[in-house]
């Protein structure tokens, strides 16, 4: 599915250049001391945001930062966003987000002028968020998020948030199709450790199957901290290395303090950023879907209302791999040939081995996660090296699944 979507006059999508968002803090308590604006310089700043390449404007009353301190109040909140808006509105040419959990606050912004709700806690700070969001019938920014913001650890946990909070919009009569999604990088809570967030960067592309705008958020965030050991004032180029990743894998929106630092690299990732394939013709569509991990289909699937229990049997059918296997005997590639076939995969060996001219050979097994299952659960009760070889195939497929054999090394 093409993601094409007009977000208050701003088309926005994989046709469509990927938009800047430009941060404005009105909060002393932000982890980005540089930030940090006040009214007198307000105008100034979001002018030369614009200037600079932005289209959105997110504007924050309240540190969303997890340590920030003092915690201020609702009425504070309004008392700091209310005159900044007013001052924008009808002097500034950009869509006004308001990045705010409480619908108290959400709503009034939205009276004030704001065109867009930023909730990084995705409406479960304040669930009546999602009644002023079906009430304006304004695009939402939501964070994946479960109890609190960015909770999820892990790109299961938050593709499963995700698909929850579109569940839970939806049933609220919510336009979903007017959602940005945010997969909440940074540390949010304590236990989120970098590697949960290189993962996401990395595996970015899987927030495709939603068929929604993506959001990235990664601009000085701890995650660079982690890599290059610098404070929030040093990590500029960091936080571009990783915007142009999230660019290259998809990301439609990126949330940034460097606005014009980061235009040239929006600029230059996008356009090495391959094309999704589509065809349309009136109300027919076909398009071309990339599953990379297994839960992707099924999320995928469900959004197309098939059952439950039909993506679960079926999701292993749609990511194949290809396994090099090294060095073994020509008959146990043979029979390893042998029992992919049997399974509707396939496999390659050196033209000698087939004739028995060779005694050792490498072999190429192709097939999907379900049939290499399959495969190993065979070939486990098989003779010669073959229950080895059949764990040291499971094992390596279990590590490209693997977060920690993934990500985890020394910083």
């Amino acid at each position: 599915m093409v993601v094409d979507v007009d977000i208050c006059g701003l088309k926005v999508g994989d046709e469509h250049p990927v938009r800047l968002m430009g941060i404005i803090n009105l909060s002393k308590e932000s982890f980005y001391k540089g930030s940090v604006v006040s009214n007198d310089s307000l105008l100034d700043v979001a002018q030369k945001m614009i200037n600079d390449g932005a289209t959105i404007l997110d504007i924050g009353a309240r540190s969303t930062w997890p340590l920030a301190n003092p915690v201020i109040s609702e009425e504070e909140e309004l008392n700091r966003m209310i005159p900044a808006l007013d001052l924008l509105n009808e002097n500034v040419d950009a869509l006004i987000s308001v990045d705010t959990v409480y619908a108290s606050v959400a709503k009034e912004s939205l009276k004030h002028g704001a065109d867009i709700i930023n909730d990084v806690s995705g409406f479960t700070t304040n669930p009546e968020m999602m009644d002023v969001v079906a009430e304006y019938d304004c695009p939402a920014v939501v964070m994946a998020s479960e109890k609190v913001p960015g909770d999820p650890i892990g790109m299961d946990a938050i593709m499963q948030s995700l698909a929850d909070i579109i569940s839970r919009a939806d049933a609220k009569d919510i336009d979903t199709n007017k959602l940005i999604l945010d997969p909440a990088v940074g540390k949010w809570i304590p236990e989120k450790d970098p590697i949960f967030d290189f993962e996401t960067i990395d595996q970015f592309e899987s927030l495709r199957v939603f068929g929604r705008p993506l959001l990235a958020a990664v601009s000085r965030k701890s995650c660079i901290d982690a890599v290059l050991h610098k404070p929030a004032k040093e990590r500029l180029y960091g936080s571009l290395a990783a915007t142009a990743i999230v660019i290259h894998k998809g990301a439609h929106i990126v949330r940034t303090h460097d606005v014009a630092e980061t235009k040239d690299v929006v600029e230059v990732a996008a356009a090495m950023r391959k094309r999704q394939p589509f065809v349309k013709e009136g109300d027919f569509e076909v398009t071309i879907s990339d599953i990379t991990h297994p839960d992707d289909a099924e999320y995928l699937m469900r959004s197309m209302k098939v059952t439950g229990t039909g993506a679960k049997v079926m999701k292993n059918k749609t990511v194949s791999k290809v396994v090099r296997v090294n060095n073994i005997t020509t008959t146990e590639a043979l029979i390893i040939k042998q029992e992919i076939l049997a399974r509707g995969g396939d496999a390659a060996l050196e033209r000698d081995a087939v004739s028995h001219e060779t005694n050792k050979t490498d072999v190429l097994i192709i097939g999907t996660i379900l049939q290499f299952e399959k495969l190993v659960h065979k070939l486990s009760f098989q003779a010669r090296n073959l229950p080895l070889i059949a764990e040291m195939i499971a094992e390596v497929l279990e590590n490209d699944m693997d977060v920690e054999h993934g990500y985890l090394r020394e910083l």
